[in-house]
């Protein structure tokens, strides 16, 4: 590898704002803001969503309606028009 060329890589606590749960991984973001994470100083990001807090990975999705807007349609004006 290179010399001075690659970015610092180093542990950075990631907040999920949605969850109110923090990650602590390894990163290369640069921050300006710092937390106090287990007893050490960390540098700070906030995420408006993570795993923690996404529908899919929770299993809180929402079902989608069964009927959409085109059988809604056929059920109201599906005879009209036929013989």
């Amino acid at each position: 590898m290179k010399p001075n060329i690659h970015p610092n890589y180093q542990q950075v606590v990631f907040h999920d704002t949605a969850s109110n749960t923090h990650f602590l991984v390894g990163s290369t973001i640069q921050t300006k803001r710092t937390i106090e994470f287990k007893g050490k100083t960390y540098p700070y990001v906030t995420l408006d969503v993570s795993s923690a807090s996404h529908s899919f990975y929770t299993g809180k999705q929402r079902v989608a309606k069964k009927d959409g807007r085109v059988s809604k349609f056929k059920n109201r004006f599906g005879s009209v028009g036929t013989k």
